[in-house]
């Protein structure tokens, strides 16, 4: 073993170019999708928002403010596709489809809902941060 293959496995990676257990600082790792998936923006607001309950398709846009029909139609096809949500379709006229959450969903939603109010409370400390930035950028 190489001296950075060492330093990767004592980091707790796998070396370069070896398979292991999923590692998402790995460049191929399948995590990194799943991560990718969850952590989008619209993803983000999509699962919090189940996890306060069942939506339908129209409620769902309504209460995510600011996404588009056909970015909603793409966030929950992917996360259906993932396993984090449960699509449920029901045969009446017009077509009543419901968004749920399946088990391993709201797991991930508990984690980004986490996170999305955890940004809404850092907003007053990260726009100062941004306008001390900027004010020091223009004094250089």
């Amino acid at each position: 073993m190489t001296v950075s293959a060492e330093m990767a496995v004592l980091l707790g990676g796998t070396p370069a170019g070896e398979e292991g257990p999923p590692d998402v600082n790995r460049a191929m790792c399948p995590s990194r999708g799943i991560l990718e998936h969850v952590t989008s923006r619209w993803a983000v607001l999509v699962l919090a928002a189940l996890l306060t309950r069942t939506y339908r398709f129209s409620e769902l846009r309504r209460t995510v403010g600011g996404v588009s029909e056909k970015m909603l139609a793409q966030t929950l096809q992917t996360l259906e596709r993932d396993g984090f949500v449960l699509r449920k379709a029901k045969a009446v006229v017009p077509p009543h489809v419901e968004y749920s959450l399946t088990g391993v969903g709201e797991e991930a939603a508990r984690q980004v809902f986490d996170l999305a109010r955890w940004s809404e409370k850092q907003v007053s400390s990260v726009e100062e941060a941004r306008q001390a930035y900027d004010e020091r950028r223009r004094g250089q």
